[in-house]
This record gives structure tokens, sequence and C-alpha cells, in this order.
């Protein structure tokens, strides 16, 4: 492990938010980095929350980190390798061979957030960032800080017809072995970040070449990451800490902007999220989210309200 600098510098989200980069020994593209955020709360706490992003994304939900704050939380987040602040010329965006290799900068923030005087410690994930985080969680099950895992939204299964996962996905695992760089149609709704950015049809104000408006392909290095990590969590993993899984209360597949594209997740299916969901093994409670967007936070108003009285009366409820 490389030494890190403890220096926190100003972050692009503003006042209150700091970032730490942490640098790790060099990887089949050269130099990695990843990058800690923080934001504190006004009140000294022990209680902290590390969130972990999805795919084509880094954070950026203010509105998330400001509600832990006021429930006496403070919030740290990582942007990946290769993701938002942590990207580096040299590297592609996005690009990982093993969902594990992302492991490295959750055990450094813990690290660190534990160091900064923490004991109780939030594990949050969004889509690609809950099924790291989920297994992360069931592959720690001592971790001294590790108190509660957060899911929104998460990935746990390819959103295809039964017969593409069942045929294509193995395939293209396989294939994958031999030509990580080979790209694939990605098939992600193309109205997704269009509900999301301020300048087009949302509210939310981040950085467009960080989380991409479109991405029509992805590497087959990407799909076979996924493809392994999810078939752990098919057959069943065991979390030793309460478990929260939130998910919209509906898949749909807008060809065109519309309703659904406003009030519904649009890149995986549900379903996947409550069957799987469901065997994890230990106390896991998931709810449904009315009119829920794909990442529950950037929901309309009365909908992520209700995620946040939802989440944090769990939290309360569970004594975390």
């Amino acid at each position: 492990m490389i030494t890190q600098s403890n220096e926190y510098k100003p972050d692009v989200l503003g006042t209150g938010y700091e970032q730490l980069t942490l640098n790790f020994p060099d990887d089949y593209d050269g130099k990695v980095v990843a990058t800690l955020v923080r934001k504190k709360a006004t009140q000294t706490t022990h209680k902290a929350v590390l969130y972990i992003h999805g795919f084509i994304d880094y954070f950026f939900q203010k509105e998330m980190a400001e509600q832990f704050n006021q429930h006496g939380y403070d919030f740290y987040a990582l942007d990946l390798r290769k993701y938002g602040r942590s990207h580096r010329p040299h590297q592609k965006y996005y690009d990982v061979l093993n969902l594990n290799e992302y492991d490295a900068e959750i055990t450094e923030a813990l690290k660190i957030i534990g160091q900064e005087g923490h004991t109780n410690v939030v594990l949050a994930g969004h889509s690609t960032g809950g099924l790291t985080s989920t297994l992360y969680a069931a592959h720690h099950p001592n971790h001294p800080l590790i108190k509660a895992l957060w899911c929104n939204s998460p990935f746990y299964d390819f959103n295809m017809p039964a017969w593409k996962k069942k045929l294509a996905l193995p395939k293209l695992s396989a294939l994958a072995k031999h030509f990580p760089k080979l790209q694939f149609p990605s098939e992600l709704n193309k109205w997704y970040v269009t509900s999301l950015h301020k300048d087009l049809k949302g509210e939310w104000d981040f950085d467009l070449e960080w989380k991409k408006k479109t991405y029509p392909k992805v590497y087959l290095s990407f799909i076979r990451s996924i493809y392994q990590a999810q078939k752990e969590i098919h057959t069943g993993v065991q979390v030793t800490v309460p478990t929260l899984i939130m998910h919209s209360h509906k898949t749909t597949y807008p060809k065109k902007f519309n309703q659904d594209a406003q009030s519904s997740d649009v890149i995986l299916e549900v379903k996947d999220m409550i069957k799987y969901g469901n065997k994890i093994q230990g106390d896991v409670t998931i709810i449904p989210i009315q009119n829920g967007l794909h990442d529950l936070v950037l929901s309309a108003p009365s909908v992520r309200a209700e995620v946040y009285q939802k989440l944090f009366t769990w939290l309360e409820q569970k004594n975390i």
C-alpha cells in the first residue's frame, strides 16, 4: 500500500465539501487513484456513512450528504478509480476487470473514517455501487466499523430477457477473458440522464463528462466483472449487518421522453432487486418507493422526501 497524504483539499461541490486523493499501486493501465469526498456534520459524531456511486457516475448528490449531516452522520463518498474526480488522462473511463479491484479504496476509506473518530459506519451504494457494497459487506462480516448496509436500486442482475441471460451472458463473459476491450451495445435507456440534468429536463447540476448523457457501448471486461459478481449474489450471500434495499415501484422502457422517464426505474428491473434481495441471508428489509427514479435520491421532491423518511426511520429502529 502506498502511503496516503491526510491533507483534504476543497472539493468541486463547494463550501463544506473536501476531497482527499487516495493513491494505489499501478494497475494494468498505469497510475491509479481514488477520491474520498467528505462533508462533516455540524456536531461531532461517531457515526458516518460511506457512499459508493454506480456505473457512469460519480458523487454529486449534495442533498443526500446534507440529509445525513442533519441526522447526525458525517458523510463520506468515494469516486472509484477511473470515475469522476479519480479519472486520469491515460485511463479508459469506468474500466474494470473485476469488481474486487474496488476493495482497495473501500478498505482505505474505511480505515481513514475510523482514524477520524468514527465507530459506526453505514455502507451505502447505488446501482453497481449497491452490488459492490453488498459483496464487500458479505466478504468482511467482522469489519469493526460497518454497522449497516443501504442499497439504492442495486444492480443484482442484468436487465435483459431471460434467454439473453442464459445464452448470451456466459458467452460474452467467456469472450471477455481473451478480448476484454471488445465493446458491446450497452442498451442503457437514453432518457435517464435527460430526466435528471437541469439543462435538459431535470433539476440536478452535474458534470456531463463524468456522468455522460449517453454511453452506447460497454467493454466486455465490464460485463464479465458484473456477471461474475452477480453469480455470487444469485447463490445467496450472507450479510451480518442490518440491510436495507430500496427500489422504485416499477421498471419501464420508454421509447420517447414521457412521464415514465420521470417516475420509474428505466435502467434496471426492480423485480430482480426483490428476487435477489430476498436471497441475501440476514436481517434484510426491502422497501418499494412509489414513482422513484433509478437513483432514488434524484427523484421528484416528494418522492425523495419519502426515501429519506423511510431510510432514517429504519436506521433509528436499528439503533445505528
